[in-house]
C-alpha cells in the first residue's frame, strides 16, 4: 500500500504537526520502502480532543449498532486479507504464508469475536437492591508493538469499540503502514468521525505524549516489561487505568509419559512461528532427565526444517540483540545443537533457528526475553524440580504442559505461574483471555475479559 503522509485524525487524513518521518523498512533486504510522519505532541493532542469530541456519542450508542460498526469492521479486513498480509510481510518481514494465515487472520477471528460480545455483554445487571452498569471507561490510548501489528491493534480497538470507548493509536515505527490500512479499514467500516485516531511516530516523543495527556483515560500498552514500567510509573501519578501487556519466558514443560516426538515438534514450531518475535513462545523446553538426550535429538531434527522457511528479525537493533544472546549462551557453557550467531543469508535480517542443549535455570538464555527464534532445553529430575525451574524467572505470560493424560497435565498447570498454558497441543481461543502474572503485565486482552478492561462500573440503588 502507498503511505499517507499524515495523520488519521477526526475522520480525516490531516497533514502532521511536524515536518520529520520516519524510514520504513524491508528487513529482508534492509531497503527504506517508505516514510511517515514522525507525530509530536502537537498530533497526540489534536487527536486526543477528537477522541474526546467523539467520546459522549459513541458512548451513548447502542450496544447493537456498535457491534454493527464492528462486524462491518471485520468484513473489510476479511475483504483486503492479502492487502494486510502483504503489508505485514513487506514492513515485517513474515513469510506471505504466515502472514495470510496468522497476521491477517488472526484479526479477523478477533474482530467478529467482538462483534457478537457487543451484542450480547451484559452491560448491566441487578445485584440486591441494585442495578449495577458498564461503562466506558473514556478515551482509550492504545500503543502496539510490531510484532503482530494488526493483532495488537484489533486486539485493543476492537473491545474499546465494544465498551463504547475512543481510541488513539501509536503504533510501532516499524509497523506503521499497516496501521494506516487499519485507518483505512475503520473509515470504510463507517465509524464516527474521532471513534479511531492514529498517529504514527516515536515511542520517547509520541507514546510518551499520548501515556502523559491528561484527556486519556486509559493506557493499553503492549511490548518491553522496561517501557511498562515507566507507563505505568506515568499512569499511576496521574490516577490513569493501564492495561499492560509485556514480557514472557515461557516453559515447555514435558512430562514423562507424554508423546514426545509430538511435544518436540510442536515447542520448535511454537518458538520458530513470527521468527521467534512472539511474547508468549515457549522458549525453555524443559525435559525429564530419562528424556533428555532424545528431546535434544528431536529438538536438533526439527529446528533444521525451519532454516529456509522463517523470515528475518524486525530491524537491525534486534537482528544484533539476538546474535548477542546467542553468543552469550556459548559464552555462558549451553551447548549448540542447531544454528548458531553465523549469518545464514549475505542479507536481510536474518538469525538460524537455534537450539541450546545443557542449559541451566540460571544461564541468562534461561532467564531473559531474547524475542528471536532460540530455544534453551533444560533438564529436571522430577515434578517438583520442574516446577521450580517453570516458575524460576520474572515472568508469566504462558506455557504448555505435555502429559500422558490431560488430568496430569492439568493438575501441573494449575501450579505453574503464568496466565495461560496450552495442555498437550490445545488449539488457540481468541475468547480467553490472555495475559500475565509477575512482570507479564497487568491485565487480560481477549473474549470478555479483555472487554472488562475497558469497562468502569456504576450501581443506583432502589
Amino acid at each position: 500500500m502507498k503511505a499517507h503522509d499524515g495523520m488519521y485524525i477526526g475522520g480525516e487524513w490531516r497533514a502532521a504537526a511536524g515536518t520529520d518521518t520516519i524510514a520504513v523498512v524491508d528487513p529482508a533486504d534492509e531497503q527504506v520502502i517508505a516514510h511517515v510522519p514522525a507525530g509530536t505532541a502537537e498530533d497526540v493532542d489534536a487527536a486526543v480532543s477528537a477522541a474526546r469530541a467523539a467520546f459522549p456519542a459513541w458512548a451513548a450508542t447502542a450496544p447493537a449498532e456498535r457491534a454493527a460498526r464492528i462486524a462491518a469492521l471485520r468484513d473489510v479486513l476479511v475483504a483486503r486479507r492479502d492487502e494486510v498480509a502483504a503489508t505485514v510481510t513487506a514492513e515485517l518481514g513474515a513469510p506471505l504464508p504466515f502472514a495470510r494465515a496468522v497476521h491477517a487472520g488472526v484479526p479477523i477471528l478477533v474482530a467478529g469475536s467482538y462483534a457478537e460480545l457487543a451484542a450480547s455483554y451484559a452491560f448491566e445487571e441487578k445485584v440486591g437492591n441494585s442495578t449495577v452498569y458498564a461503562e466506558p471507561v473514556g478515551v482509550v490510548g492504545a500503543i502496539t508493538p510490531w510484532n503482530y501489528p494488526l493483532h495488537q491493534i484489533v486486539a485493543k480497538v476492537a473491545p474499546a469499540l465494544a465498551a463504547g470507548c475512543t481510541i488513539v493509536l501509536k503504533p510501532a515505527e516499524d509497523t506503521p503502514l499497516t496501521a494506516q490500512l487499519f485507518a483505512e479499514a475503520a473509515h470504510e467500516a463507517g465509524l464516527p468521525a474521532g471513534v479511531f485516531n492514529l498517529v504514527t511516530g516515536l515511542g520517547p516523543v509520541a507514546g510518551q505524549a499520548l501515556a502523559e495527556h491528561e484527556g486519556v483515560d486509559l493506557v493499553s500498552f503492549t511490548g518491553s516489561t522496561a517501557v511498562g514500567r515507566r507507563i505505568g510509573a506515568t499512569a499511576g501519578a496521574a490516577v490513569k487505568r493501564v492495561a499492560l501487556e509485556l514480557g514472557g519466558k515461557s516453559a515447555n514443560v514435558i512430562l514423562p509419559g507424554a508423546d514426545l516426538a509430538r511435544a518436540v515438534g510442536a515447542g520448535i514450531a511454537n518458538v520458530m512461528g513470527n521468527s521467534g518475535q512472539t511474547c508468549s513462545a515457549w522458549t525453555r523446553m524443559l525435559v525429564h532427565t530419562s528424556q533428555y538426550d532424545e528431546a535434544v535429538a528431536l529438538a536438533a531434527e526439527a529446528a533444521a526444517t525451519y532454516g529456509d522457511r522463517i523470515g528475518p528479525l524486525v530491524n537491525a537493533k534486534q537482528h544484533a540483540r539476538v546474535l548477542g544472546y546467542i553468543e552469550k549462551g556459548v559464552s555462558e557453557g549451553a551447548r549448540l545443537v542447531a544454528g548458531g550467531p553465523e549469518a545464514p543469508r549475505e542479507q536481510g535480517y536474518f538469525v538460524s533457528p537455534t537450539v541450546f542443549a545443557d542449559v541451566t535455570p540460571e544461564m541468562t538464555i534461561a532467564q531473559e526475553e531474547i524475542f528471536g527464534p532460540v530455544v534453551s532445553i533444560i533438564r529436571y529430575e522430577d515434578e517438583d524440580d520442574a516446577l521450580r525451574i517453570a516458575n524460576g524467572t520474572v515472568y508469566g505470560l504462558a506455557g504448555a504442559v505435555w502429559a500422558g493424560d490431560d488430568a496430569e497435565a492439568v493438575a501441573f498447570a494449575r501450579r505453574m505461574d503464568t496466565g495461560q498454558v496450552d495442555i498437550n497441543g490445545g488449539r488457540f481461543n481468541p475468547l480467553a483471555p490472555f495475559g500475565g502474572y509477575k512482570q507479564s503485565g497487568v491485565g487480560r486482552e481477549l473474549g470478555s475479559h479483555g472487554l472488562a478492561e475497558y469497562l468502569q462500573t456504576k450501581s443506583l440503588q432502589f
